[in-house]
């Protein structure tokens, strides 16, 4: 026999014998999370083993699981826990697909489920498949606004349930709803500052207002006061100057501008800057 033949008839044969062992592996996992036969709570064993492999990580397991819960059992008291689990599990694999489903999985959940006992806490993690997605603040911008729209919404409701008020929750919200907006300002102080560096302050003192105006609470401030306050002093217009170092001082105790902010302030005040 022809050597080459022979290499196929080994190779057929490998197939052949190997076939029955892939078979068993791709089918097996999914008999064995099916509910047991004659179970009295099936839908209970779904979302038990499904939260069980939610919580070790193994998304795929985790996300068959909740599945058959929710095609299956339609009025079970499990289903819209099962309904968020499958979206856990897209945002726990954090991939560029999985996070497409996962605020799919989110928004569809909120849709169905409005007043849910948990749909606060959906409101939170769909907003923070965005913040997890932000990009630099030289990069495109588009998940960070995602992420304002959604952790603002989250924090406004959250303000107004009891339940939801003084929890690990609402603090985590408001310190993630603070990093997404300090992320789209700095990408606007960014651009502020390249103009500033240009000289071509119309642009800079337009981005720089623009920072105060929508987002006063920015916590990198204290360098487009101080920025500003440098146009208006370069411009020979200390009074214009003046109010933005003083907000400066005011509020801040920790700046690296503050010292030159402090001489600044004293000079316009003696007569030294006019």
């Amino acid at each position: 026999m022809p050597f080459c033949s022979t290499v196929r008839l080994v190779t057929a044969v490998r197939c052949l014998i190997l076939l029955p062992v892939l078979f068993a592996i791709a089918c097996g996992p999914t008999t064995a999370r099916r509910p047991p036969d004659g179970s009295l709570d099936p839908d209970k064993f779904l979302y038990e083993n499904g939260t069980k492999a939610l919580n070790d990580k193994r998304w795929f397991v985790a996300r068959e699981y909740f599945r058959q819960l929710v095609d299956n059992y339609p009025q079970s008291q499990f289903r819209a826990d099962a309904k968020l689990g499958i979206a856990d599990t897209y945002k726990g694999e954090h991939t560029a697909e999985s996070s497409v489903m996962a605020v799919n999985e989110y928004r569809e959940f909120l849709a169905l489920y409005p007043t849910h006992k948990r749909a606060l806490e959906a409101q939170f993690k769909l907003g923070m498949v965005h913040h997890a997605d932000m990009r630099a603040p030289e990069r495109d911008q588009t998940e960070t606004r995602e992420a304002v729209n959604e952790l603002t919404t989250f924090v406004q409701r959250c303000a107004t349930n009891p339940e939801c008020q003084g929890t690990p929750l609402a603090e985590e919200g408001r310190k993630r709803l603070r990093e997404a907006r300090d992320r789209l300002s700095l990408s606007e102080y960014r651009v502020g500052f390249f103009y500033f560096r240009q000289k071509w302050y119309p642009g800079a003192i337009e981005r720089f207002a623009g920072i105060l105006k929508a987002d006063p609470e920015f916590t990198y401030r204290d360098g487009v006061y101080y920025h500003l306050a440098q146009i208006f002093l370069a411009a020979n217009r200390p009074a214009e100057a003046l109010p933005y170092l003083d907000k400066l001082v005011k509020e801040f105790e920790k700046s690296e501008y503050l010292e030159q902010a402090h001489k600044q302030i004293d000079q316009i005040k003696t007569g030294a800057v006019k």
